[in-house]
């Protein structure tokens, strides 16, 4: 009974998340844009840069909503699959760029065969998985060996002045900006509350070498508002 009462509330709270993106997903990029005073820019090219893309390689860009984390995996000339659990942002992605291969899928249960993969890579998506560990360990399953892994993802800043800055704009002024630019505002009321519930970079970097990943290590963007985590199979 306590299994099957865990798996109603872990799908319940999958299509609680993916009902979330369906809805803001029309102005997703240009929120994203606004409330990280346009880093998100920034924050992708360094995505991209330690995926280290090459032409001919496969790519999994989990979580990659409209698809615009994926547009410079396809530009260097790698086979990338933009996968997203949400049909609103698939929806809204395959209408922008209709030359990507979106996939409908769970980070939990991937529809992808073992080995599948050169790299794969979530950004600003793991965080909203309900387990964060079985999302990394079904990662690493479609995975070639030798393959890499690198996650971007909202962290903590280690310098403590900038922290409390930045914790003070997740809970008071995130919400605000999102109340009027916004059409879903709860939605990022979430994005708050996730984010500062979020291991640390050291905490996630554990995660990582748990679920089986090597050579983990993680450099933080914008004074650590952000890290990229990179480890191979």
């Amino acid at each position: 009974m306590l299994k099957t009462d865990a798996r109603a509330t872990l799908e319940r709270r999958r299509a609680e998340v993916a009902a979330m993106f369906d809805h803001v997903a029309g102005r997703y990029d240009l929120m994203n844009d606004l409330l990280s005073l346009g880093q998100d820019r920034a924050w992708r090219s360094a995505t991209v840069a330690a995926v280290e893309p090459q032409p001919g390689d496969r790519i999994l860009d989990l979580a990659a909503g409209t698809g615009t984390s994926s547009l410079p995996f396809a530009a260097a000339g790698a086979v990338v699959v933009p996968a997203d659990l949400s049909f609103g942002m698939l929806t809204t992605g395959r209408e922008r760029h209709p030359e990507l291969p979106f996939v409908n899928a769970d980070a939990l249960t991937l529809p992808f065969a073992d080995d599948a993969f050169d790299a794969v890579t979530i950004s600003f998506g793991l965080r909203n998985v309900e387990d964060t560990a079985g999302a990394l360990a079904e990662l690493l399953r479609v995975t070639r060996p030798g393959g890499r892994i690198v996650v971007c993802e909202f962290s903590t800043p280690p310098w403590r002045p900038l922290r409390s800055v930045y914790h003070t704009y997740l809970r008071q002024a995130l919400p605000r900006v999102a109340s009027l630019a916004s059409s879903n505002p709860v939605a990022y009321d979430y994005l708050g509350e996730s984010i500062l519930a979020w291991p640390d970079q050291r905490a996630l970097a554990d995660l990582l070498h748990d679920a089986g990943w090597r050579a983990v290590g993680w450099k933080n963007l914008s004074g650590g508002i952000v890290a990229l985590h990179r480890a191979y199979a």
